[in-house]
């Protein structure tokens, strides 16, 4: 399996494209501000095709190349209901007013094809194929994208903004729940093995493992299944 990703724009979002080898169909994670470059460079250096646009959240700093990409390529967009207003309203999700300046001029909008992702649903694009998880708690429409196991690689989970190495998203903004959150770590992240492999939408490479030994919020949710109490903060980065 090849997965080539690299950090976009102003918020350095991780932007993934996922195939079975190079020269293949391909899949594009959260192509964010100023990403639209890094994915055609991405896509002529491994020789993709891409089939889809996969979104974890519609942040806008995770959506802003979502058109140009699937415009580009002429393939759809998938994204939870609860978030797909954020691709038209970026401003909204943010807790800006109508109008004020966000990040210069973006183009903002839906692409010409958008489909809707559920829990739990299976996706086959490109010859992969991805668990999804409904995750609320960055946003209402947070999702998370599992690859299975294989004999040659472990499971590979595409966390977004639900988890991060050593901390977690924010819940400050319009959406945000930290309750939500803690109830989307439990359920989404601790039943996954310790060798799961972790991509999220900000920082570096990580493991299930890992976190759950040293990151603080999955230690908190840990625990508190166990009956003990482990401090953590109050919000993520």
């Amino acid at each position: 399996m090849l997965i080539a990703g690299f950090p976009a724009g102003a918020w350095g979002t991780n932007c993934y494209l996922v195939a079975p080898a190079a020269g293949e169909e391909c899949v594009i994670i959260d192509p964010g501000h100023q990403a639209a470059q890094g994915v055609e460079e991405a896509l002529r250096k491994h020789r993709l095709k891409p089939v889809a646009v996969v979104l974890t959240h519609g942040h806008i700093d995770h959506v802003a190349s979502v058109v140009p990409v699937c415009g580009a390529h002429d393939v759809p967009a998938w994204i939870h209901p609860e978030d797909r207003y954020m691709m038209a309203d970026p401003e909204k999700a943010l807790g800006r007013s109508i109008g004020m300046p966000l990040m210069g001029e973006l183009t903002v909008g839906e692409p010409d094809d958008v489909k809707e992702l559920t829990d739990g649903a299976q996706l086959a694009l490109a010859g992969l194929e991805f668990s999804v998880a409904h995750a609320p708690g960055h946003t209402k429409g947070s999702v998370t994208f599992r690859m299975p196991e294989t004999t040659e690689i472990p499971s590979v989970f595409f966390s977004g903004d639900l988890l991060f190495a050593g901390s977690i998203g924010r819940t400050d903004l319009p959406g945000g729940d930290m309750a939500e959150m803690l109830d989307s770590l439990g359920r989404v992240c601790l039943p996954l093995d310790d060798s799961t492999v972790v991509l999220s939408g900000h920082g570096p490479q990580t493991t299930i493992g890992q976190e759950r030994a040293t990151n603080p919020y999955l230690r908190q949710v840990a625990a508190a299944g166990q009956g003990a109490d482990v401090d953590a903060p109050r919000r993520g980065m």
